[in-house]
């Protein structure tokens, strides 16, 4: 869609949705952070019919919005489609809370998206990227801790 030597802007975006919709789907998929910071209530109050006290610590876990099959066709599966319309064009989700929402949504989220989604593109602009030769597969998995971190791998870049 753009030439090699276009320079990548936040605007691409709209030429390139399922660009955007990858972008997406690996902040859903992929999600740093289990649970968001510890809240006070600051007064009793009920939620969906449960009572909680003044004092409440309150943590938010923003992996149930990212992998409710309510809203997620594939919930664990990596599925770009998941941020397309029928005809291909980049939609929002709802359930996309990987930045919290509300009062406590992440100041940096837009920063964020234009950085992931300016350097990701120039990397695939310029790079193709494949696992060294011998390596089958990399795994996965998910190491815990005060954020969640893939293992470590290695990948080839090579330029186009």
């Amino acid at each position: 869609v753009l030439s090699p030597s276009h320079l990548i802007c936040y605007e691409d975006r709209k030429q390139l949705p399922y660009t955007n919709a990858v972008v997406h789907e690996i902040l859903r998929f992929s999600s740093i952070i289990l649970i968001t910071l510890a809240r006070e209530a600051v007064k009793d109050t009920t939620v969906l019919g449960y009572h909680i006290p003044k004092g409440t610590l309150i943590m938010v876990n923003i992996d149930s919005t990212l992998f409710d099959p309510a809203y997620w066709e594939t919930p664990h599966q990596f599925n770009p489609a998941h941020f397309l319309d029928k005809a291909g064009n980049f939609v929002t989700r709802e359930a996309f809370l990987a930045f919290s929402a509300g009062h406590r949504v992440c100041p940096g989220e837009t920063m964020a998206k234009m950085e992931l989604f300016i350097i990701f593109c120039s990397l695939l602009q310029k790079f193709k990227f494949t696992v060294p030769e011998g390596v089958k597969e990399i795994n996965t998995d998910i190491i815990f801790g005060s954020t969640m971190k893939p293992h470590p791998y290695k990948l080839c870049a090579v330029l186009r």
